[in-house]
């Protein structure tokens, strides 16, 4: 015989009461959808971010332009905090070397 656990809304959030379960829920679900939203947007940065280089490239350039990477990790430090520098190497990494 086969048991299945069938956890509550509350087990599943970690919530105290029914209502914070819910709300939580609802939470999580926007939450799901902004994390599609930006996953769109990085692969749209790095669609741009490919354009540029194979530009940059064809002109005799050299793929990376690291003054301009300065910038985007200050904007982005600057809007989020120390955590922002992070998440800009990250995209910056993301975004290099795609041609």
């Amino acid at each position: 015989m086969t048991l299945t656990a069938t956890k509550t809304a509350a087990e599943t959030t970690g919530a105290g009461t029914a209502e914070a379960a819910e709300l939580i829920a609802g939470a999580r679900d926007r939450i799901d959808a902004l994390d599609d939203r930006i996953i769109g947007l990085i692969q749209e940065r790095m669609a741009v971010s490919a354009v540029i280089q194979e530009a940059r490239i064809t002109s005799g350039g050299r793929r990376v332009n690291l003054s301009r990477e300065m910038e985007v990790l200050a904007h982005y430090s600057e809007a989020l905090g120390k955590p922002g520098t992070g998440l800009a190497m990250t995209l910056l990494e993301l975004c290099r070397g795609r041609v």
